[in-house]
């Protein structure tokens, strides 16, 4: 990039014609904003491509504009403004800081051979900023801006012009990709040949194509270049060597341009040189001489040779015709007829006793401005005396041209024709036979002499054989025979059926096709001809309607997704059926394997499983099975299980989907677990899915009662004589970390020592031992209450005893005396009576149970009518039949209405509660 200096218009001041007149005007009062009142022309290059941000030039600097002490332009006062007069298509390529003058590239690259075009030699306007290119010179792509420089003080319209140097960005291309040149065959050595496609360089100059080369030159060929006043190269190609075209008619190579750049850049083309052919090469015939037997006998038309001559050239270079030579006599011409274009020569005139035994035909095989190549044929002619034996044919089968025409369907014996042999000199006798394969014979028609039969002798076969060739040959005593040729076309008959390649088709695709999947291409052949022979396809009705089948093509395909876990195999019929009248049809059969994908995630038959173990169950007991199915198949369906959380505790059999703990379990430390188990497949990705299971530990009585108050067996508690009676004295507090009735516990007062022992009684449910009765003087001393502790577990309760230790006096004066008959071990006999206790939650359930009365009631109510009726009639019964029994039997019992039992008179009776 090199930097701009000022250059003026006119004068060294830089000074116009308009702004000279402005100066001449206010030179006096404004001599100093003349002098810097003027248009001024900037010029920069810089290379193309280049970044955002690359800096082109300083106007300030280049412009030397005043500044405060050399400081920047903005700190001016008032601060110079430089701007663009007009945002053009210059514009966008440039970017004008509006303080400093500096002028970067902008984000939009400048590409040269997209801006100028280097024909056209014009100026492309946009406003105040442009594009100009001309071809003069290596700067003649521009960038014309611009520039307005504020304030008045300094006010100057400066352009700017920046010539945009070519790169080399760009390899040459030829415009198509074959060229083809075609060169003749006689071409002398150093013929020059332009190449009409020459390659295209956008760059200009030294970056533009400068050479062109061969890369096979073969030896015969080689490039130069050659330029115009334009400044255009064409490449040319000279023959350096001799081209013959019967030895190669074509060359092929690779055409490559280069341009100067630094490094070069290339582009290449198919060249391929055709050589065209010329008249060079002239008929010749193989051999120079032919030598030819002729019977005397032989019938008009009887083929006697052919000469046949080649010419390497082509096309009308390459016509030959034949012809007599000038030295065959006139009568020989007669005799022998000579195609002048396939050089047959065939019997044209009968041969009797006067015609010569040998004839010397010359022939002449001629070419286009050739000499004609000769070839000599000897016909020598042998005279025979007697006439040949004659046969004369009656066909009665359709005849055509000498054809027999015979339906392969015709049965066996089915007449083809007469044949009458005879002598036509009436000297010799005449016998014939059959010559040539096939299934016909010639047997003597009875009662006639010399008339003979053709016919068939086995089925025809069109599929084995279409055409027989055979001959009558009749021949006489003295050993001369004659053959007539018969040939016999065999007709198609719808006769076989189409035959499927395989009978049974398996298939297998993948599930989740893609709609309309090719399937296969089924194939049947039927060896019958013509339209017989043309099979059509059809699908079964046994087919499902998503498959479809070409009826030409033989395409099978499914029109939808299939699904293996919906159907795995399909199995159906298909037709193949021919054009024939009627048709005839084969059946195969296909069989179609849905192959599984891994399309389906593992499935829990329960989204959440909940299991209840007993607590204290044994280190790896089954606690329950986990199911878990995958519709998938083989891998894709083997499902793996494991526990995604708690794998400590518990773990799980893979295979069956167990579950087991690690160790037994205690309900005490953790009631229940929640597990995450996760099923993974085999499938590849693998897919997967998760349950949740709930494990709730069942409590087992494995925990005695824990008598938390009294502490210890030693404590006791002063009772003072003056308690009234129903007073609570202490409680016994005791916990179970059972649930249930494992934790339902019963206080009892199993051992009892002490004055009046019997004075406190225990409360079964709370513990709270009271006061039964009143204390007198001579209760007063220790009593030692023996208390049992009860849980209600199953099968077998468990408990603890505690001694409660009541010491009944008015004060304590003597405490290591009470110590010391604690010390001592009581003598307390053992009472065995479990503690009854009402369980509240049935009878809440039985109260909460509203409706249970009312259907008690009407139950009794209709218990008690049915009973009321039998038992009035029973009573009338009885009543008719035992009246004289009456006074003896009077056991009423007369309760005054208003009087009062005295229940304490009633008798008590122990009464046993048992719960129910």
């Amino acid at each position: 990039m090199s930097r701009g200096k000022c250059q003026p218009f006119l004068t060294p001041l830089c000074f116009s014609s308009q702004h000279l007149l402005l100066f001449l005007l206010f030179v006096g009062p404004f001599n100093c904003f003349a002098s810097y009142s003027r248009a001024t022309e900037l010029f920069y290059s810089l290379n193309e491509g280049l970044p955002a941000g690359v800096l082109i030039g300083s106007l300030a600097r280049d412009l030397r504009l005043p500044t405060a002490g050399g400081q920047h332009p903005a700190s001016l006062q008032p601060p110079l403004s430089f701007t663009l007069a007009s945002h053009g298509l210059g514009g966008q390529y440039v970017q004008l800081d509006n303080r400093s003058g500096e002028l970067h590239t902008s984000a939009v690259e400048i590409d040269r051979e997209a801006l100028c075009v280097e024909s056209s030699g014009a100026t492309i306007l946009g406003g105040s900023a442009a594009v100009s290119s001309s071809s003069s010179s290596p700067e003649s792509c521009l960038l014309l801006l611009d520039v307005l420089v504020l304030p008045q003080e300094y006010f100057r319209l400066v352009k700017v012009k920046i010539a945009i140097r070519d790169v080399n960005d760009n390899a040459p291309r030829f415009p198509v990709p074959h060229i083809r040149l075609s060169v003749p065959e006689n071409a002398p050595v150093n013929t020059r040949l332009a190449i009409e496609h020459p390659a295209l360089d956008p760059d200009m100059g030294t970056n533009g194509v400068q050479t062109y080369r061969l890369r096979d030159n073969y030896g015969v060929f080689t490039l130069d270049v050659e330029e115009n006043e334009n400044g255009e190269r064409t490449p040319y190609l000279i023959v350096m060597g001799a081209l013959d075209r019967e030895t190669q008619d074509e060359y092929v190579t690779v055409i490559v341009a280069e341009d100067g750049g630094t490094p070069p850049l290339v582009g290449s083309a198919t060249l391929t040189i055709g050589i065209s052919d010329i008249n060079d090469n002239c008929p010749q015939f193989n051999d120079s001489q032919l030598n030819v037997t002729l019977y005397g006998n032989s019938s008009l038309g009887t083929h006697v040779a052919t000469v046949h001559a080649v010419d390497m050239d082509l096309g009308s270079n390459a016509q030959i015709t034949y012809s007599y030579s000038q030295k065959v006599p006139q009568p020989s011409r007669d005799l022998f007829h000579l195609n002048e274009s396939t050089g047959i020569i065939t019997l044209s005139t009968k041969v009797d006793g006067d015609t010569p035994k040998l004839h010397r035909l010359i022939i002449l095989g001629n070419g286009p401005g050739c000499i004609p190549a000769v070839i000599t044929v000897l016909v020598t002619i042998i005279k025979v005396m007697m006439r040949p034996p004659e046969v004369v044919p009656r066909f009665i089968a359709n005849e055509v041209e000498g054809v027999v025409y015979l339906k392969e369907l015709e049965p066996i014996n089915t007449p083809i024709a007469f044949f009458t042999i005879k002598d036509p000199d009436e000297k010799y006798k005449v016998s014939c036979y059959l010559d040539g394969d096939g299934p016909f014979g010639l047997s003597p028609y009875k009662p006639y002499n010399n008339e003979y039969l053709l016919e068939t002798t086995k089925p025809l076969d069109f599929e084995t054989q279409q055409l027989y060739e055979i001959s009558i040959v009749a021949w006489n005593s003295e050993g001369f025979h004659v053959k007539k040729v018969v040939k016999i076309q065999i007709l198609d008959d719808n006769d076989n059926s189409p035959v499927f390649s395989e009978e049974l088709i398996e298939l297998s695709i993948e599930e989740n096709n893609v709609p309309n999947a090719f399937l296969t291409k089924l194939h049947a052949t039927d060896a019958d001809s013509g339209e017989r022979g043309q099979v059509s396809y059809f699908l079964g009705p046994d087919a499902p309607s998503y498959f479809a089948l070409d009826k030409s093509t033989g395409v099978l395909t499914v029109s939808t997704q299939l699904d293996r876990e919906e159907k795995e195999k399909y199995r159906y019929t298909v037709k193949a059926v021919d054009s024939g009248f009627p048709p005839r049809e084969s059946i195969a059969t296909v069989t179609i394997t849905v192959l599984d994908k891994n399309d389906n995630s593992p499935r829990f038959i329960n989204k959440d499983f909940s299991f209840f173990v007993p607590e204290n169950f044994p280190g790896f007991g089954e606690i329950g099975v986990i199911s878990v199915t995958d519709a998938d198949a083989g891998q894709n369906g083997w499902v793996a299980l494991s526990v995604l959380n708690g794998s400590d505790i518990f773990v799980i059999d893979t295979g069956k989907g167990v579950l087991r703990a690690k160790i037994s379990l205690d309900r005490e430390q953790q009631s229940s677990y929640i597990l995450w188990i996760e099923a993974v497949d085999g499938g590849d990705p693998a897919l997967s899915s998760t349950a949740k299971i709930t494990i709730l530990l069942l409590d087992i009585n494995d925990n005695p009662p824990l008598v938390l108050f009294p502490q210890s067996n030693m404590s006791y508690l002063l009772v003072l004589p003056s308690t009234l009676p129903g007073s609570p004295i202490t409680e016994v507090y005791a916990v179970d970390k059972d649930t249930g009735m494992n934790a339902v516990i019963a206080y009892s007062i199993i051992g009892r020592r002490g004055p009046r022992p019997e004075s406190f009684r225990i409360d079964p449910k709370t513990g709270n031992i009271t006061l039964e009765e009143s204390l007198m003087q001579n209760d007063y001393g220790l009593y030692r209450l023996l208390v049992k502790v009860s849980d209600h577990g199953y099968p077998e309760p468990l408990h603890s005893t505690v001694m409660v230790n009541l010491f009944v006096n008015d004060t304590v004066s003597n405490e290591s005396y009470i110590e010391s008959l604690l010390r001592k071990e009581p003598d307390i006999s053992v009472e065995e009576k479990q503690p009854q206790i009402s369980i509240e939650p049935t009878h809440k359930k039985m109260e909460s149970a509203s409706c249970m009365p009312t259907l008690v009631a009407l139950s009794i109510i209709s218990l008690g009518s049915i009973a009321l009726v039998t038992g009035m009639g029973i009573y009338i019964c009885l009543r008719k039949g035992k009246k004289h029994h009456r006074a003896d039997e009077n056991l009423e019992v007369q309760i005054p209405l208003n009087g009062r039992i005295n229940l304490h008179m009633l008798e008590k009776k122990p009464v046993e509660i048992s719960n129910i």
